[in-house]
């Protein structure tokens, strides 16, 4: 699926909060010194994996030297959401140690100072002989933006009595549920903060994250990181493969729709009794999931097919022409073509009464090598985006829940965060609504 990037949205001037000096650090002199650099423009040609001619090979190109154009950061809604996944993306939780409310603000500003100069890309300011870099230089001596987009969400443990932010907590915003085999480890899971960064390349990546750790010290620690990377469509077409062999994503809502994105996306406080700071976000469930490939490997193919309910090599529903084919399961009630029990048709049986639990998904691969025991470690970074948690994503996962292919997964971390609302303009802030 692609979109174009929302356009900016201004909102009102606001009073910037104190900083402290490790939180201002360089951040001030850097943001302020921008030369604005490289290319700008729409995310379309990327989003749509690059021209008619050959759309893989085009993105893939551009992609490899660093031509993605700078995805506009400004707008009503964060624009790391609605666009397809990209080459390279970390998602990183973090625990918030600042020590108060105002530094808390100042550490959502700086968040915002970096991320604002990072997409857009530019050079940094001169640092005095005695100083160290203003830069890590990893991306050359001017920062390329590489399609970069920076989605900041917050979990539920922020909302303690640290910073008095109890009574603005969002309606569903809850520790991650334990599902019946999973396999959760407590330190890869939660956070008071989520980070994820996106981009063509993973040196663009590792850059942002290394600048806005640079920049956070003592305000932000990290708890855990997953590294993942979305696969060139093979062997043609707009959807990625997943390490089951498996095109992944091919259904979702249409995110070129207003409609479905404010009906299933998109926090309305107006509508569901959430607090008013949380309109434009969207809660963000990461849930990493370890697959058992070597095991995977050895399962027939056929059998492989009617767990997940397609082909494996045209990605075709098992009753369909076409990737995008809608699978008619009223035609097939005893599940002779498609099993009742395929994945696909647990998590989205199409009928009127579970339309409203659809989800935006987003999933990337992950490579961490070999676990203790000589195994290879790899799997699924999944995420995705809705309106409510409980009516969306555990709906769909309840479904989910002795589906066959549990045998050959284990999600073992992630968490429950809600993606705060974009920053509207120049004077806006990432979370100014809830702090102020």
């Amino acid at each position: 699926m692609t979109s174009e990037p929302e356009q900016p949205v201004h909102g009102e001037a606001a009073a910037t909060p104190g900083r402290r000096s490790f939180l201002r650090g360089m951040a001030g002199g850097v943001a302020g010194g921008v030369v604005a650099g490289g290319v700008a423009g729409g995310f379309a040609g990327y989003a749509s994996r690059g021209t008619p001619a050959d759309p893989a090979a085009a993105a893939n190109a551009a992609a490899m030297q660093g031509r993605l154009p700078a995805v506009p950061f400004h707008g009503k809604y964060q624009a790391g959401i609605l666009p397809a996944p990209q080459r390279a993306t970390a998602v990183v939780s973090f625990t918030a140690t600042a020590s108060s409310r105002a530094e808390l603000a100042g550490l959502f500003q700086t968040v915002t100072d970096r991320a604002r100069f990072l997409t857009a890309g530019g050079t940094t300011p001169p640092v005095g002989i005695d100083g160290p870099p203003s830069d890590s230089g990893v991306l050359g001596p001017t920062v390329i933006p590489d399609g970069l987009t920076v989605t900041f969400g917050v979990g539920s443990t922020l909302f303690d009595s640290r910073y008095g932010l109890a009574a603005s907590r969002p309606l569903h915003l809850t520790p991650m549920k334990s599902f019946p085999n999973d396999d959760l480890d407590p330190a890869q899971c939660g956070g008071d903060i989520v980070l994820q960064l996106s981009a063509g390349n993973t040196d663009t990546v590792l850059h942002a994250l290394r600048d806005i750790a640079k920049n956070t010290r003592g305000g932000m620690q990290a708890n855990w990181r997953i590294d993942g990377f979305s696969s060139p469509a093979r062997p043609a077409g707009t959807v990625p493969r997943n390490l089951l062999g498996f095109m992944d994503g091919i259904a979702n809502p249409a995110v070129t729709s207003a409609a479905q994105m404010d009906s299933l996306v998109w926090v309305n406080p107006s509508a569901s009794g959430e607090p008013a700071w949380a309109a434009g976000g969207t809660y963000f469930v990461v849930r990493l999931i370890r697959m058992f490939v070597e095991f995977w490997d050895r399962v027939d193919i056929e059998e492989q097919e009617t767990m997940i309910g397609r082909r494996r090599g045209t990605g075709f529903p098992l009753d369909g022409t076409s990737v995008h084919s809608i699978p008619d399961y009223p035609a097939d009630p005893t599940g002779d073509v498609i099993p009742l029990t395929a994945h696909m048709r647990l998590a989205n049986p199409r009928t009127p009464e579970t339309a409203s639990s659809v989800i935006l998904r987003r999933a990337y691969n992950y490579n961490r090598g070999l676990d203790a025991v000589g195994d290879l470690d790899m799997g699924l970074l999944f995420t995705c985006f809705q309106q409510d948690i409980k009516r969306q994503f555990e709906t769909v996962q309840t479904r989910l829940i002795g589906e066959p292919l549990v045998d050959y997964i284990s999600p073992f971390g992630g968490g429950y965060f809600l993606a705060l609302p974009g920053v509207t303009g120049p004077s806006d802030f990432y979370g100014r609504s809830l702090l102020a």
